[in-house]
């Protein structure tokens, strides 16, 4: 059988349209190379009839409208991929349908003002798109908030392949409000403009580990530290227990960033952190340094498709008591995976405090407004392993670790329904935990911009808005 009659028509479509630089078929180098890119081994055993790599927003728009045009039989079923980082296979391609690859739309262009410009998050390879229609934590989030807020316009490609421009004063006021955290329910964001901010120093970067005879200290210390009377909105940082198979051993950890330092010294805020005894390990250490090398350290802490991946998170308020809790679960989970190859069972706490929710809260989707000051933890499981075949094994544990937080959470009446998009995994209901008031908004939003829920129904990946609350 020839590659012509494998061929869907509306590949060959896109193939007259763009030409074979930019569509890749099965076979090609271009194919191979785009499978080769992703994050996982799970996103990258999706199969795609073919991939489109588009160069401007024109030819995003051209694309669209080849798919969705009932003259080429369409709508025909479509995944956007930005970094290709998000872990889950169907996240960002398509099986059997078309991948529109957007890593050519990378320029980063500083305006002559100096006031906006593109920018990203903390791990060198995360998609600048997915980071921010999640919301976005980055290092700066206790200073300048959400990336989500840093956006001041996007430009969008609709499903009809209109091109349009999303701001707070423009006329698509509401799409600029959706796209800060509602996911890929409207559209194909091909540029997004921040506003900037002065960062003149240096990043002040230590990752440490602990032996557990020190949890009982590092919990008091991390309870204090996130209080949010006590939070210094220079301090980044997160913190949690590990359990490594290859070593048969437990211990704390603690990912230290600090965003205004006086040099190459310690920075106080951290210093209780610090004075606990430590593990010395072949990543542990403290560097002084710009975002990228701090961004590209992070990137070789988990090697693109060295292992299996995966993440899923909840929220809660970080008391004391709560942190105990989480621990306790922790060490719950452990007879789950002791038979997993190559596990590494890492469950980590991240602040979300005022600081970074409540600012602006009322201009993005993500429903936090009205939290009463109160501190919130992003609660994270973020295991690798070595043995595909044990997935679903190892996926179980997880999701069974996450309800016994969520049910001890509960019990102490510090649960908080949100759940955190970009650490999300595909089984937990992101959108309807922004609230009852924001899925409605989400929902008109949906109905004015993709009246055909092009978005919902024909691009695998993201977070769906519901039908119903």
């Amino acid at each position: 059988m020839t590659e012509k009659e494998i061929t869907p028509p509306h590949c060959e479509a896109l193939v007259a349209l763009l030409g074979t630089t930019r569509v890749f078929l099965p076979g090609s180098a271009g194919y191979n190379a785009s499978v080769a890119s992703y994050f996982s081994p799970q996103a990258a055993s999706v199969r795609p009839a073919c991939y489109v790599a588009p160069q401007t927003t024109p030819e995003v728009s051209a694309v669209v409208k080849s798919l969705t045009s009932s003259a080429n039989g369409g709508p025909h079923e479509f995944a956007v991929r930005s970094g290709g980082h998000t872990w889950f296979a169907d996240a960002n391609s398509s099986p059997g349908g078309v991948t529109i690859d957007l890593r050519g739309l990378r320029a980063v262009v500083l305006s002559v003002d100096r006031s906006t410009v593109v920018a990203g998050g903390r791990v060198a390879g995360v998609g600048v798109g997915g980071l921010t229609l999640g919301g976005g934590i980055s290092y700066f989030g206790p200073r300048e908030g959400w990336t989500c807020n840093q956006a001041v316009a996007f430009e969008v490609v609709l499903a009809d392949g209109s091109i349009v421009v999303a701001s707070e004063d423009g006329e698509n006021a509401d799409l600029w409000w959706g796209l800060r955290g509602g996911s890929n329910n409207f559209g194909i964001v091909t540029r997004i403009d921040f506003r900037t901010f002065k960062q003149q120093s240096p990043l002040w970067y230590s990752m440490t580990f602990n032996p557990l005879s020190v949890v009982d200290e590092q919990i008091k210390i991390y309870a204090d530290l996130m209080a949010p009377q006590n939070y210094d909105i220079n301090a980044s940082y997160l913190t949690g227990w590990a359990y490594a198979a290859t070593h048969g051993l437990s211990v704390t950890l603690n990912q230290l960033v600090y965003t205004q330092p006086n040099g190459n010294a310690t920075p106080d805020y951290f210093k209780p952190v610090l004075d606990l005894p430590a593990i010395t390990t072949g990543i542990s250490g403290t560097v002084v340094g710009n975002m990228s090398t701090l961004a590209t350290k992070s990137a070789t802490m988990q090697a693109p498709q060295a292992a299996q991946y995966m993440t899923a998170t909840v929220t809660f308020e970080p008391t004391e008591a709560m942190i105990r809790e989480t621990y306790a679960a922790f060490n719950a989970s452990l007879p789950l995976v002791q038979n997993v190859t190559g596990i590494s069972w890492a469950l980590n706490l991240e602040p979300l405090p005022p600081q970074i929710y409540a600012r602006s809260a009322d201009t993005n989707a993500l429903g936090l407004a009205g939290k009463d000051g109160r501190s919130l933890a992003v609660c994270l499981i973020s295991p690798s392993w070595s043995d595909g075949a044990q997935n679903e094994q190892v996926y179980a544990a997880a999701r069974a670790l996450l309800d016994d937080v969520v049910a001890r959470a509960k019990k102490l009446g510090v649960y908080d329904p949100y759940i955190y998009l970009d650490y999300a995994a595909p089984w937990q209901e992101v959108i309807p935990s922004y609230g009852a008031e924001s899925v409605k908004r989400l929902q008109e939003l949906r109905k004015r911009v993709d009246p055909n829920h092009v978005f919902t129904k024909k691009v695998p990946g993201g977070f769906k808005i519901p039908d119903d609350v």
